[in-house]
């Protein structure tokens, strides 16, 4: 059986997302909260604010969503985040139109 998990995105204090995975959403939310480890990317970004949020099926879907995220600029992420689905597809062509235009 696959063990539930999650894939979510922070938003910092200084406007940055994080991106993460955990089996304990809650615990985990905390644990940036109370900035435990100061080593982390959210310490120093504190408070944080949990804007989106997907509970999956094992770490390994987990891990996939968490990379693929992370790999998306701004736009996309804030789409996600907002629930506009729709328009993932066209952010993506609409950079590598952009990045055509540039070269």
């Amino acid at each position: 059986m696959l063990k539930t998990m999650f894939v979510y995105i922070l938003q910092c204090s200084d406007d940055s997302c994080y991106t993460g995975i955990t089996n304990d959403l809650t615990q985990r939310i905390a644990q940036h909260s109370s900035g435990l480890d100061r080593k982390a990317y959210t310490y120093p970004r504190r408070p944080i604010m949990l804007k989106w949020s997907l509970e999956v099926q094992g770490p390994n879907q987990a891990i996939l969503l968490e990379k693929q995220i992370k790999g998306w600029g701004r736009k996309k992420k804030e789409a996600l985040i907002e629930n506009r689905l729709e328009i993932l597809p066209f952010i993506s062509k609409n950079l590598r139109e952009r990045n055509k235009q540039d070269q």
